[in-house]
């Protein structure tokens, strides 16, 4: 219904803004990492927003982008997580960070949001693993598919930087940053992910 709001940033607290657009103050619910991005107070932003409506209320929640946006409804079909819960989980993880916890099974990750246990997190990595996709996030770099995490050298590598400590996502996304990994050896991959840890 309110797919955006243009205007001027007059107020920020630590998990909401207002955005005054034509004489009306809106107050926009939202989190960390939209409001680290923010521009200075009175500066034009251009908030994509979504319409959270109740019986007893109606609330807007807003993001930087369509991607965050998107993100946020996966979350909240999922069952036991409300759109606080959504927040939380963009939150604590961030949009990339989200995308790489599920598509890695990091369900421990996810669990470390306000307010989501251990299976809502399981829940969430179930129902999304399907869903969420590469595109648009840090780890889409031209074809996403061309990344193999079931390629054998790439899921000994991240298996091996688990047990040294590192989470499934974290060692994922250090792979993901060299060069034709696929093609490595599973000890030249470890040594390379390392120097990203």
């Amino acid at each position: 219904m309110v797919a955006y709001i243009k205007g001027s940033l007059e107020d920020v607290t630590s998990n909401s803004i207002v955005v005054e657009s034509q004489g009306i103050g809106y107050e926009i619910l939202t989190y960390d990492y939209v409001i680290r991005k923010l521009p200075s107070l009175k500066s034009e932003v251009k908030i994509i927003t979504y319409l959270d409506v109740k019986e007893d209320s109606m609330r807007l929640f807003g993001f930087l982008s369509s991607r965050e946006k998107d993100l946020f409804k996966q979350l909240i079909s999922v069952s036991g997580v409300g759109p606080k819960g959504a927040l939380s989980i963009l939150n604590e993880l961030g949009p990339d960070n989200l995308v790489a916890a599920v598509i890695a099974n990091d369900s421990k990750a996810i669990s470390k949001a306000n307010g989501i246990g251990a299976k809502t997190a399981q829940k969430v990595v179930l129902e999304l693993k399907d869903k969420i996709s590469l595109e648009g996030s840090i780890f889409d770099q031209g074809d996403a598919s061309s990344f193999d995490t079931d390629s054998n050298s790439v899921s000994d590598a991240a298996q091996a930087l688990c047990a040294l400590g590192y989470s499934n996502s974290d060692a994922l996304k250090a792979i993901r940053k060299i060069d034709g990994a696929e093609g490595k050896p599973v000890e030249e991959l470890i040594k390379l992910a390392l120097k990203y840890l």
